[in-house]
């Protein structure tokens, strides 16, 4: 007998699983431990409006993905942000203000969303709208951050807001690291992780893994190193390719199947840890989850895209509520189409598929 996929359940679950291992992961830290706790019970709350939206026919994802500034003080090698123009060294006009921003933290609250993902450009120079964010601790808060702006100011933000999460990018150890991201680069993460454990605060560390770096980033060595520093949530991030001649890095059929196998090991290795994969097994998952699947991404501009790794939008959230940007065009045919179920060799199907993306938004 086949048994119909369900979405709202598998993504249900998904999120109770990963508050619940944050829950245990802090329970060596009262301060953090009785926030998770809090954070738990609001939880349910927005799995109950998800679930009500359901039973009326619409789709609430419990994710969003928004990159709060187009501005980073880096230049990553291989970054797809640079890559697609939507990362700059210098702030873009007409980003959204810390009270656009905060009306849309607050919608999404409304709708059942319990998770948004802060990122940009580098989040961290926005400390406006990181203040807005900490406003809502029904809402939890990863800020993926490449951890150079981190200081004593910010310490006490993380402090005093615990629904704020610090997540570091790391890409292994210091030589793969400073190769990509800059010499002198993981000193500061490593400085900057010592201070996050020396005030007890929560933080995560994002790894975007290649083929040439999947053994270094899950090996007993890099893990174990990440647990001393107090890293509580791995983040293993998928590479997708910007370039034709970068098609190589990105991880096929046999590094996710090596990666899923592995995260099984290490979560039964590593109790005080929780990992995550972005995008993860897609096929146990019904499809990509971008859309409003399970997620969706609002640009620094306000235009909602279904993902950040396809910058493509046909509505503005200026202009519109967060619920109508939900029901866009190109969401509605992306998913009409089956486009989501694709395979594809990348990290990220829209990418790879992106001439049919664009073809969608011209129709």
């Amino acid at each position: 007998m086949t048994h119909e996929f369900n979405l709202e359940s598998y993504l249900t679950n998904g999120v109770e699983d990963i508050v619940k291992g944050i829950l245990k992961a802090t329970l060596t830290n009262p301060k953090e431990s009785i926030f998770m706790a809090k954070y738990a019970i609001a939880s349910k709350e927005s799995v109950k409006l998800r679930k009500s939206a359901e039973e009326n026919g619409e789709h609430i994802p419990p994710f969003l993905i928004a990159s709060i500034t187009s501005k980073c003080n880096l230049h990553c090698a291989g970054c797809y942000a640079r890559s697609n123009h939507s990362c700059v060294d210098s702030e873009e006009v007409n980003q959204l203000t810390s009270e656009e921003w905060f009306k849309i933290f607050k919608e999404a609250k409304d709708m059942g969303i319990g998770f948004i993902l802060l990122a940009g450009g580098e989040p961290l120079i926005r400390k406006d709208i990181i203040l807005e964010a900490g406003k809502l601790p029904e809402i939890l808060f990863p800020v993926f951050t490449n951890g150079t702006l981190i200081n004593d100011e910010y310490l006490q933000i993380f402090d005093k807001y615990r629904n704020l999460v610090p997540v570091l990018s790391i890409e292994g150890r210091e030589e793969k690291t400073d190769e990509r991201r800059g010499e002198g680069v993981y000193q500061k993460l490593s400085s900057a992780m010592d201070l996050l454990k020396k005030n007890k605060i929560l933080f995560g560390a994002s790894v975007t893994v290649t083929t040439a770096n999947i053994k270094e980033v899950t090996s007993d060595e890099f893990l174990k190193k990440l647990s001393a520093n107090g890293c509580k949530v791995v983040f293993y991030v998928e590479y997708v390719p910007v370039t034709h001649e970068s098609k190589e890095l990105a991880i096929g059929d046999v590094e996710r199947e090596y990666l899923s196998d592995t995260l099984y090991q290490l979560r039964e290795q590593y109790e005080n840890m929780v990992f995550i994969s972005f995008p993860g097994d897609e096929k146990s998952s019904g499809g990509c989850l971008a859309a409003g699947r399970g997620f969706f991404h609002i640009n620094s501009h306000g235009g909602a895209e279904p993902c950040p790794f396809s910058p493509y939008s046909d509505i503005n959230v200026r202009d519109t509520s967060l619920r109508e940007a939900l029901k866009s065009k190109l969401f509605l045919r992306l998913k009409e189409n089956n486009i989501l179920m694709e395979d594809h060799i990348g990290g990220c199907i829209l990418f790879e598929q992106k001439e049919v993306v664009e073809k969608l938004l011209a129709e």
